[in-house]
């Protein structure tokens, strides 16, 4: 069994309540059945190897000379509960199996939903929607989508938890 595996992005009725329109998502799944969804996304979101923290930083220096966010908001928390934050990312939605965190933006908007769906195996999924406001945001993202895909995987890999495949390697 793949740790990672990356899926067709299923657009339910409530994901496409998060967002206005929805011009990119992606699925990318694992299995664990130990940790909470809060741990969960702590795992992918809040853990990150040096070089995922070197592009990121990298990224930041480039977007702010496009004007974009690069600084931590004035109510940056880390309580995590709705308006909180996790990493660079707000809370914007949290119950038992899922939580729904984002940024908005001039150039876009995004969502990253981190679900649980009950299921054997890869039962984690990490969803991301995007909506492009304006033509900056469509570029931003022609030129990040192919270091978003690498990050995005490694990053789901950190949450990969499954004891009977451990027992097995």
């Amino acid at each position: 069994m793949k740790k990672v595996r990356e899926e067709k992005t299923k657009i339910t009725d409530s994901l496409n309540t998060l967002l206005p329109k929805i011009d990119f998502t992606d699925t990318f799944a694992t299995t664990n059945h130990t940790n909470s969804i809060e741990e969960i996304t702590n795992l992918v979101f809040d853990i990150s190897p040096t070089w995922i923290n070197w592009l990121f930083e990298i990224r930041n220096k480039i977007a702010g000379v496009f004007g974009l966010h690069t600084e931590p908001p004035t109510d940056y928390n880390e309580n995590f509960e709705v308006g909180s934050y996790v990493k660079y990312f707000k809370i914007y939605g949290k119950s038992a199996h899922e939580i729904i965190l984002g940024a908005d933006d001039s150039h876009l908007n995004f969502r990253a939903i981190v679900t649980n769906q009950q299921t054997d195996f890869h039962n984690i999924k990490v969803i991301t929607l995007v909506e492009y406001n304006n033509l900056k945001g469509k570029i931003y993202m022609g030129i990040i989508k192919p270091f978003h895909r690498i990050i995005l995987k490694s990053m789901v890999k950190n949450a990969f938890n499954d004891e009977t495949e451990l027992i097995h390697e």
